[in-house]
């Protein structure tokens, strides 16, 4: 409704609103600090799986072929499956194993699901790994 020209309105009050948009914006400060904190410590544990998992797979690799390569057979296939096993064995770690060069390279990934940043539509961070050993004799 409005007021005929000349009249004057009541006076507003406006104490306590500067308080509540302080309190709504550290609020939501402290939401964001929350989910970098939390599930950025979530993605940090799931990269450092992924890449023990890797290391893992591929120390398996080359201890599964070390007689045959003393002996000097070209035994990268056992490598490789020994490697593959590791990854099948770690949940929630997939990966791919390669042989070149006389280097078993094992790439895995892993992703963490996110608590607060699930809020704002991210809901899984990706990590990733990845170790190489020599597959040749000294």
């Amino acid at each position: 409704m409005q007021s005929a020209p000349g009249q004057s309105h009541a006076p507003v009050d406006e104490r306590g609103l500067s308080v509540s948009t302080l309190v709504t914006a550290v609020m939501a400060a402290f939401f964001v600090v929350c989910g970098l904190v939390i599930d950025g410590g979530a993605q940090v544990s799931a990269e450092r799986r992924a890449q023990v998992v890797a290391a893992q797979a591929a120390r398996a690799g080359t201890d599964a072929s070390a007689l045959q390569r003393l002996a000097g057979v070209d035994r990268s296939a056992s490598a490789v499956r020994a490697a593959q096993a590791v990854l099948e064995r770690s949940a929630g770690v997939t990966g791919a194993v390669t042989v070149s060069a006389g280097r078993l390279t094992v790439h895995t990934h892993s992703e963490s699901r996110t608590t607060f940043l699930s809020l704002v539509g991210v809901d899984r961070l990706a990590a990733d790994g990845s170790a190489t050993a020599e597959l040749r004799v000294p």
